[in-house]
């Protein structure tokens, strides 16, 4: 969560102006932040609204009816998702961050002419990076859309993974054929399918 800007706003608009009952927790690594955010949320009598210490990916909850993620770094936003797949979460907001996992996989010997330029390579990355991360979310039963949610100007960080549980999961086959012949596998394909994607069942 960071110093939880959005964290607060998210918290003031579902309680104050929509008038829901809401029980937001927000998740840092760094103990000063937390402290921060929670001497805020303590001083503007934000009741319901808690903040801890503590990895993503080692975080264990029963649900969670929203999980919503900004600028979590590389990895970070595949453990912030398995985690709201198992959670059986209905809405999930995530703008993920930098994103070096596919970069270092990556090879295509078609597309190898453009791959050499690392600019390029990093960015086509990126762009494969968040596509196979909606396009899992979609085997698992969600319908997902990759929207830019702010101007360039303010951050070039600025793509938005929605995705609204409908339980309706959709094959992977054509996913499975396009990341074999990138040689590039996320987390959180490993995460989602164990035993591998083409296996029917997985988490």
């Amino acid at each position: 969560c960071g110093k939880a800007y959005l964290t607060f706003a998210i918290y003031h608009y579902l309680k104050h102006i929509k008038n829901m009952e809401v029980n937001i927790i927000g998740l840092d690594l760094k103990d000063d932040v937390i402290n921060f955010c929670n001497k805020t949320a303590a001083d503007l009598g934000f009741d319901n609204l808690k903040f801890m210490i503590g990895d993503i990916a080692d975080y264990t909850s029963d649900y969670a009816d929203m999980v919503v993620t900004l600028h979590a770094c590389d990895t970070a936003t595949d453990y912030a998702l398995i985690n709201a797949v198992k959670w059986n979460t209905g809405v999930i907001l995530s703008v993920p961050c930098c994103q070096h996992e596919l970069n270092d996989q990556i090879q295509n010997k078609l597309l190898s002419p453009v791959l050499k330029y690392g600019l390029l390579k990093e960015r086509i990355s990126a762009l494969l990076t968040d596509g196979i991360r909606a396009e899992l979310l979609e085997s698992k039963g969600y319908s997902t859309q990759i929207l830019e949610f702010i101007d360039m100007e303010h951050t070039p960080k600025n793509l938005l993974i929605r995705a609204v549980k409908t339980g309706r999961p959709r094959s992977g086959e054509a996913l499975k054929e396009m990341t074999d012949a990138i040689h590039g596998h996320l987390t959180l394909e490993k995460l989602l399918y164990p035993d591998g994607f083409g296996a029917k069942e997985g988490v």
